[in-house]
C-alpha cells in the first residue's frame, strides 16, 4: 500500500498498474474499431479544379460555354446544351447509341472529351434534318421499318450518314462492316442494312440525273 501511495501521490514519477492497463486498453480499443490515432495524417485527395471556356460548332451553330476538362461530349450535348437526340447507352464505347459525326466521321460521344471536339464540326441526328423534314437517311429508316424500340436509332442513322459520305456506293458487306459498331438490342439489322442500301441507291440515281 505504501509503495502504491508513493507512486500516485507523489512525486510525478512512475506509472500505476491501473494507469498502465487503462492506456493499453484504450489503444487496443482504437485498433479494434479502426479509429485513426490523432497523430495519423489525413490523406488529401485532389479534386478537379476549375473550368475552361470553349467554343463548339454543332449542327452549323456555334456554342460558347464553360466546361470541366473531364466532361465528355455526350454529357455536354445532353446536360449542358439540351441536344438530346444523342442517346446514353453503355457509356463505355460499346453500343454506339451516342454516335455523332466529328468532321464527318462517326465517333462515340461518350468516349470523346468535349475539349477534343473544340474547333471541329459536330453533327448530331438533329443536324441531319432538312428544315422541318426528315433527312433521307431518317426517312429510309421509317420506310424500311429499321427500328423497334428506337433507342439505338439515332446512333444508327448518324453512323449510316458517315458511312455513305465516305463510301457512296457500299456493297452489302461494306454496309454490314460500316454499321458493326452500332448494336441493336431488338435485332433489326436486316431492316437497318436495307435502309442504308436504299439511301445509297437513291443518291446514286440523283447523281445520275
Amino acid at each position: 500500500m505504501g509503495r502504491d501511495r508513493d507512486r500516485t501521490n507523489g512525486r510525478g514519477k512512475g506509472v500505476t498498474r491501473r494507469g498502465f492497463l487503462g492506456s493499453v486498453g484504450a489503444g487496443a480499443m482504437a485498433a479494434a474499431t479502426g479509429l485513426p490515432r490523432p497523430v495519423d495524417a489525413v490523406p488529401v485527395i485532389d479534386e478537379p479544379k476549375g473550368v475552361v471556356e470553349t467554343a463548339l460548332s454543332i449542327n452549323g451553330r456555334t456554342y460558347r460555354l464553360l466546361v470541366e476538362p473531364r466532361w465528355t461530349l455526350l454529357f455536354v450535348l445532353r446536360e449542358r446544351l439540351g441536344i438530346t437526340g444523342t442517346k446514353i447507352g453503355c457509356a463505355r464505347g460499346e453500343c454506339g447509341s451516342c454516335t455523332v459525326l466529328v468532321d464527318g466521321l462517326p465517333r462515340y460521344a461518350c468516349m470523346t472529351l468535349v475539349l477534343e471536339a473544340e474547333g471541329r464540326e459536330i453533327t448530331t441526328v438533329e443536324g441531319l434534318m432538312q428544315g422541318e423534314e426528315l433527312g433521307d437517311v431518317q426517312q429510309a429508316f421509317v420506310e424500311e421499318d429499321a427500328f423497334q424500340c428506337g433507342y439505338c436509332t439515332a446512333g444508327q442513322i448518324v453512323t449510316a450518314e458517315g458511312l455513305l459520305t465516305a463510301n457512296p456506293s457500299p456493297t452489302v458487306d461494306e454496309i454490314r462492316a460500316g454499321m458493326a459498331g452500332n448494336l441493336c438490342r431488338c435485332g433489326a439489322y436486316v431492316h437497318i442494312f436495307r435502309a442504308v442500301d436504299r439511301v445509297a441507291r437513291a443518291r446514286r440515281k440523283g447523281d445520275d440525273r
